[in-house]
């Protein structure tokens, strides 16, 4: 099981997040870079994710990561504001 560790407050856009998470996680190159593609892709993996959250950020950032809790928890991941 693959665990990240997030700090929103790095992120200046939701797309600069989706970045992130698609080299962090190795998806593929059709990675649509939102929480939905984001969801595809993690339920082809044999194994969840969990998200460790150090900030949520602010605005964009935030509602986008709140969309990314989303789709981890909905396959059987785990988030952890820590």
């Amino acid at each position: 099981m693959q665990t990240l560790l997030l700090d929103a407050s790095n992120y200046s856009s939701s797309r600069s997040l989706h970045e992130a998470l698609r080299i962090l996680l190795k998806l593929p190159d059709y990675y649509g870079m939102n929480a939905d593609a984001l969801h595809d892709c993690l339920a082809e993996r044999p194994e969840p994710v969990n998200l460790w959250i150090a900030s949520s950020g602010d605005g964009d950032v935030a509602r986008a990561l709140s969309a990314v809790c989303a789709a981890v928890a909905d396959l059987g991941g785990s988030v952890k504001k820590i």
